[in-house]
Parts: C-alpha cells; sequence; structure tokens
C-alpha cells in the first residue's frame, strides 16, 4: 500500500500542474482576444469554459502575464508595432502632462497587452480638480471614477481617475498627491512594488 500511495502522488500532482497549466493558456487568450484586463476575472472565466472548479491553487498573475506575451509573439504578429504606438501615443500625452510629473504604467509598459490596450498613467496634482482644469483647457472630453490602489503595507486607496480616448487609444489617468506620488503602488501582477516609466525612461525604451 505505502508503494501504490507513493507512486500515485507524481501522477496527482502531474495532474494538478497540467490543470493549472490549461488555466494558464485559456486565461492569457481570454485577456488577449476578448479584452479582460482583471487576472482574477480572466482566470475565473477560464476555469467555467474549462468546466474546471474555482481552486485556491489557481496560477498566479505572473504566470498569466508571461503566457499573454507568449500568446501575442504567436498569434499576433502586429502586437510588437502595436505595443509601440501605444507608447509613442503616451510618449505624446506625457509631454502635454508634463507638469504632472507623468509616470507610465500597467499593459503598455510591460508590453502584456490586452485586445482593448489602455495607457495608465499616475499623475501629481495637489487635488484632483486641477488637472479636471487642465482637460477642460485642452478640449479634452473625459469621465471620472474611481480605482483603488494597493500598498505593500496592505492598506489600499480609492483614487481619482480620468478616462478619456484619443484617436483609438483609452487614456486612464491616475491623480495622485503630491505626496502619494513618491509611494510605489504594488503591482496586480507580482505583489512587488509597480514599475513605472517617466518621459526620459519611455524616450530610452521606444529608442531601443
Amino acid at each position: 500500500m505505502g508503494r501504490h500511495t507513493r507512486a500515485t502522488r507524481p501522477r496527482g500532482r502531474a495532474a494538478e500542474a497540467a490543470v493549472r497549466q490549461k488555466i494558464v493558456i485559456e486565461a492569457a487568450r481570454i485577456m488577449a482576444e476578448d479584452g479582460v484586463r482583471d487576472y482574477q476575472t480572466a482566470k475565473r472565466k477560464a476555469a467555467h469554459r474549462l468546466n474546471l472548479p474555482e481552486d485556491k491553487n489557481w496560477p498566479g498573475n505572473a504566470e498569466i502575464e508571461a503566457a499573454l506575451k507568449q500568446h501575442l509573439e504567436l498569434f499576433q504578429k502586429d502586437s510588437r508595432a502595436v505595443v509601440r504606438e501605444l507608447r509613442a501615443n503616451a510618449l505624446e500625452a506625457m509631454t502635454l502632462l508634463r507638469d504632472f510629473s507623468p509616470k507610465l504604467v500597467g499593459e503598455v509598459l510591460s508590453g502584456a497587452i490586452t485586445r482593448f490596450p489602455e495607457v495608465q498613467l499616475h499623475l501629481a496634482a495637489p487635488a484632483p480638480e486641477d488637472l479636471g482644469l487642465f482637460l477642460d483647457g485642452h478640449g479634452i472630453p473625459y469621465v471620472m471614477e474611481e480605482r483603488r490602489l494597493r500598498y505593500n503595507d496592505a492598506r489600499t486607496a480609492l483614487v481619482p481617475v480620468f478616462r478619456f480616448v484619443a484617436g483609438e487609444t483609452g487614456f486612464a489617468l491616475y491623480v495622485l498627491s503630491l505626496e502619494a506620488i513618491r509611494e510605489l503602488p504594488v503591482s496586480p501582477i507580482d505583489g512587488r512594488p509597480m514599475h513605472r516609466a517617466g518621459i526620459r525612461e519611455l524616450e530610452e525604451l521606444l529608442g531601443s
């Protein structure tokens, strides 16, 4: 009986790994083709489509992001050109918003874009109204909402977000106070401090 138990455990682990990999591949496909941005939502949809129960041992977001990049390379050959164009659009917007110390974050910076990618910028302002007045002054129509950012001490903060579309590119401008902009939120992908790129870093990225 002992030998039988030891023999079945590797098979059980292999089966579990195979299920996780199926979820990874399907979740990445859902994000790339259906435009789902939230990793947890993509995993739930993947499990549903694969007729699998919800499980605490789902793959991590970083695994999904890596698979998403691979999916884009394999099935969307123009994805690199799309990412470059989005980054160029981001740089143009950041140049316009230079007084707000803009930083690019999210999928356009990482290159793991969804079907309907969104340029996400973190801005610094004494008050959200300052950005609203700036956009009004430049004739840019927008809608406002709130999104939650998470920090590494388990804090969360609701942040005002100004959303608009320029051409075919969607933008989401997160307005942080002059103090809050100094602290990095954690990435929803791996829980580490979020990677940001300023104007100079983005120029270097586009030049590479």
